[in-house]
């Protein structure tokens, strides 16, 4: 059954599809971060240290504030509703639990001590956001009394008017670049697609391979906004990512260069180098 079925209205249909890609695009950049300190914690302690804090200011600058928009803005709406009513609770409930590993992140006195707790929270949030994408949210669309998209939009406009901390790992976005300076950088010779060379450092490893499409860009983002100034990452693809290298730089112009470590056939290993 299509979402516009489900809905009330082409309106709330459209907000639903816009709001579940907010959601996707959450989960992954969390995804994303997670996995960088992860792999960092056993590489450089000092990238780890960097990626940790950062982490920690997406936590507040995105993710709690988009919970509390939640309460506000949704839960009071679909508590009215009766097949929603536990749920809902249950989901306070658990925007609770992430407030409270978000803590534990940020009273962690290293990124050693916060990697089992990061990984708690990246799965904690996406099994909330299933319950709000796979019930809530339909719920909502499909209540001809609720006004599913004034709602979200009251939600976002709460987002987009709610004071953040500045996030004191991210740096300002490369400016004033050469035009040629910002075109995708290859590495020369046959990029390590016989095995001749190409090899990865010890540089953080993302392998995209198993995400799910719809939150593969996303996680990737998240990724690179976890590496520091002066480090890379491995960035490991089913196919050879030109649509995604493109969005990277039209997102980050001139902030990352690219060096192809392998073309194919069964995986593209990509070295992204924070310049």
């Amino acid at each position: 059954m299509s979402e516009l079925t489900l809905a009330s209205s082409p309106e709330d249909a459209t907000a639903l599809r816009t709001a579940e890609a907010h959601r996707a695009r959450l989960a992954g950049e969390l995804a994303g971060r997670v996995k960088m300190l992860l792999t960092a914690v056993d590489r450089d302690q000092s990238a780890a240290e960097k990626i940790h804090a950062g982490l920690v200011a997406f936590c507040d600058r995105s993710l709690l504030p988009h919970a509390a928009a939640e309460e506000a803005a949704l839960y009071p709406a679909a508590h009215r509703v009766p097949e929603a009513r536990l749920l809902v609770e249950s989901l306070i409930g658990e925007h609770r639990c992430l407030t409270t590993l978000v803590g534990a992140l940020r009273a962690a006195p290293g990124p050693s001590d916060a990697a089992a707790d990061a990984r708690a929270l990246q799965v904690l949030f996406e099994e909330h956001l299933a319950k709000e994408n796979g019930l809530v949210l339909p719920l909502l669309a499909m209540a001809p009394d609720v006004p599913l998209a004034e709602l979200l939009a009251t939600m976002h406009h709460q987002l987009a008017n709610e004071p953040t901390t500045g996030d004191v790992r991210d740096e300002p976005r490369a400016e004033g670049h050469d035009t040629d300076e910002q075109r995708i950088e290859e590495s020369g010779g046959c990029g390590g697609a016989c095995g001749c060379g190409g090899q990865e450092g010890g540089e953080p490893r993302l392998d995209v391979r198993d995400v799910p499409h719809a939150l593969r860009h996303a996680t990737v983002f998240g990724a690179l906004d976890a590496v520091p100034s002066g480090t890379a990452m491995v960035l490991v693809a089913p196919h050879d990512p030109l649509p995604l290298l493109a969005q990277i730089e039209q997102r980050s112009p001139g902030a990352f260069s690219v060096e192809y470590l392998e073309r194919g056939p069964e995986a593209w290993r990509l070295r992204l180098s924070h310049r």
